[in-house]
């Protein structure tokens, strides 16, 4: 059996800039910009108090908590923190599967200490991570990803906790349908209108019930109801999407506007690829409007994206799908589907995607 560790980072933009200002210290605190048209992009533990999260508007986070701090975002900085951690993981084992900057799985089953117990070695990454950083970190620890995940989320922040073999369906079947891995604000939504509103009502559908209500996610939806997860720590693991996105200074409806800002998303998207030699064929246009309604579109093409006059020009086509009837304040476009996607889909016979589709 394997033994699984997630780590995960303590409100992790957050925390750094506290570590690194005192006046920040053990009050509410957002990072980002705080003007009319700014976003949280992450918040300390002090401001969720109030309700400020992260993607949240901080105009809203304002309202939710007007003692509210403010600091400029430093990402260089994160990702230096993120490879000192990095770095931490690789003493215990080579098989660290990095999701973001702040989390990680990591497969301890054979390890560099010789350590019986992936209990122990979590609690030795933990004190590493506070020694080396300051900074503190939750864990997880099970037999397989999803409970791991599930498991550094539970006693957060600073938290450690571990579900065993012989507890693991009992547990998932207590869980809210929203503390699943995986199932976000929208298929809890549809959960919900199913009857479905814990692990045990969800273990009650069939497989295929599941796999007819949400597609090839269903299956996984049936093995996570019952406490089982068979995919393996991916220390490989390949970036499945590049993308960029731009939020306005005023909201507009102006097609000249739009075309301009698009531009300089795709360029920017471009950029990206090209520096990460990345090979994707869909493109997705993201939409926010003035009513922070988001709609996005999607076109798959038969050959990958490398060229800004082709992600430029189907960006175009996917816009001038929308309607623009109400004014937009965001734009973003990203590339996804590598080719070793597109190669897997004409080893099996697959048929292509249709060109565009449409998410919640």
């Amino acid at each position: 059996m394997r033994k699984i560790i997630h780590i995960d980072m303590d409100a992790f933009y957050a925390s750094i800039e506290q570590r690194d200002h005192e006046e920040y210290r053990g009050k509410p605190l957002a990072v980002g910009y705080a003007g009319d048209r700014g976003v949280v992009a992450a918040a300390s533990y002090e401001a969720r108090k109030f309700g400020v999260r992260s993607a949240m508007s901080s105009k809203l986070a304002l309202r939710k908590c007007p003692d509210l701090l403010f600091a400029p975002t430093r990402f260089e900085v994160y990702k230096s923190v993120s490879r000192q951690i990095r770095d931490i993981f690789y003493n215990y084992t080579d098989l660290v599967e990095p999701l973001s900057l702040d989390e990680a799985f990591l497969d301890v089953t054979e390890n560099h200490v010789n350590e019986e117990f992936a209990m122990e070695i979590a609690k030795k990454i933990k004190v590493d991570i506070l020694r080396e950083t300051n900074l503190t970190a939750s864990a997880g620890v099970s037999f397989n990803k999803f409970l791991a995940k599930i498991a550094s989320d539970y006693n957060k922040p600073d938290g450690l906790f571990i579900i065993t073999p012989q507890k693991a369906e009992k547990f998932v079947e207590s869980l809210n349908i929203e503390d699943f891995f995986g199932i976000g604000k929208k298929t809890a939504e549809k959960l919900h209108l199913l009857g479905i509103n814990t692990g045990w009502d969800l273990k009650q559908k069939t497989e295929s019930e599941l796999i007819q209500l949400f597609g090839k996610q269903g299956k996984s939806y049936y093995l996570n109801a019952r406490g089982l997860d068979y995919r393996e720590v991916n220390p490989n693991r390949i970036r499945k999407s590049i993308g960029a996105e731009n939020t306005f200074m005023y909201d507009t409806d102006s097609l000249q506007t739009l075309y301009s800002e698009l531009e300089l998303v795709a360029k920017e998207v471009i950029q990206r690829i090209k520096k990460n030699s990345f090979k994707g064929r869909t493109v997705t246009l993201k939409v926010k409007f003035s009513d922070f309604k988001v709609v996005s579109r999607s076109k798959t093409l038969l050959t990958p994206i490398s060229e800004y006059q082709n992600l430029y020009k189907t960006s175009l086509e996917l816009l001038h799908g929308l309607d623009i009837s109400t004014k937009i304040r965001l734009i973003g476009l990203s590339v996804k589907n590598s080719e070793t996607d597109f190669e897997e889909e004409i080893k099996s016979g697959a048929q292509l995607k249709i060109p565009f589709r449409e998410y919640d």
